[in-house]
């Protein structure tokens, strides 16, 4: 067990290690409506973007949404932020993203990844993955998995990019 914990520690960090200070790639999702969107498109030149990978069968992913839910308008208005909410559901699954979201009353911006292609390119081994994108497009914090709390250190990493507002 100890073994395991310490191997997942240190996959995390390699993991978080590797998104840091790169750009975000160039690929396609959709919203729940089916348009096609620019990934870059979501996250504009002078505003923190936050991504966050999910999928509506993980526990932990829509915990994290649920505690980000309640903390996202204050963080829209103390910090300019724009939350991105990055579905990694299958083509079987993704049918219920939309309702979904519907029910649980989430209102941050919703896509779904169904070809993997960002998922892919950012090197989420699975959900949830959040990650922050700085006003120049660099991400510059990234976090795999989901504990209680863990929103709370989002919010300190969000303050700091915007200048500890």
């Amino acid at each position: 067990m100890k073994y395991f914990l310490v191997c997942s520690l240190l996959l995390s960090t390699v993991f978080s290690l590797h998104a840091q200070g790169r750009k975000l790639p160039d690929v396609n999702v959709k919203t729940p409506e089916g348009q096609t969107v620019k990934v870059q498109d979501l996250a504009p030149a002078g505003k923190i973007t936050v991504f966050s990978f999910w999928a509506t069968w993980c526990k932990p992913c829509v915990a994290e949404l649920d505690a980000i839910k309640d903390l996202y308008p204050e963080w829209q208005e103390k910090y300019n932020v724009e939350f991105v909410a990055v579905s990694v559901d299958d083509a079987r699954t993704t049918a219920r993203v939309k309702t979904f979201v519907a029910n649980k009353g989430w209102d941050f911006k919703i896509v779904t990844d169904t070809s993997k292609e960002f998922q892919l390119a950012m090197n989420v081994p699975n959900p949830p993955l959040t990650m922050v994108v700085n006003q120049k497009g660099e991400i510059v914090y990234d976090h795999l998995g989901y504990n209680p709390g863990d929103e709370l250190e989002l919010e300190e990493k969000i303050k700091a990019i915007a200048g500890g507002k």
